[in-house]
């Protein structure tokens, strides 16, 4: 199960991290659905700061696992709303998208749990 863990956490880390990062240099495929949605161009850097913090949290939790476990909740919480957010945008098709980034955050926290 620690395998796991480590596995599952660092692949959650590298994704999360790439869409932060992808949100700090504006890349087209994660900025097209903020403008369709309507979220202000004013919050884009804070979000890609939460997504950044979050999976840098995966990996710290590695070693101090209170914050791995924040990390993840936090993570879970941000992709719900986001998914939220498309779906009050009028997108309930593209509200999947956020769910793929909160399953491997929750499977992170699960497995910690289990190990």
């Amino acid at each position: 199960m620690n395998i796991a863990y480590h596995v599952v956490g660092v692949v959650a880390a590298l994704w999360v991290g790439f869409s932060g990062f992808s949100l700090f240099t504006k890349k087209q495929f994660v900025v097209e659905p903020l403008q369709q949605y309507n979220v202000p161009e004013s919050w884009w850097n804070w979000l890609a700061l939460a997504k950044s913090a979050g999976a840098l949290g995966l990996i710290v939790g590695f070693v101090i696992p209170p914050i791995g476990i924040a990390a993840a909740f936090c993570l879970i919480a941000y992709f719900l709303l986001a998914s939220a957010t498309s779906i009050r945008a009028g997108h309930a098709g593209s509200a999947i998208f956020p769910v793929l980034y909160l399953v491997p955050a929750a499977a992170t926290v699960a497995l910690q749990f289990a190990k």
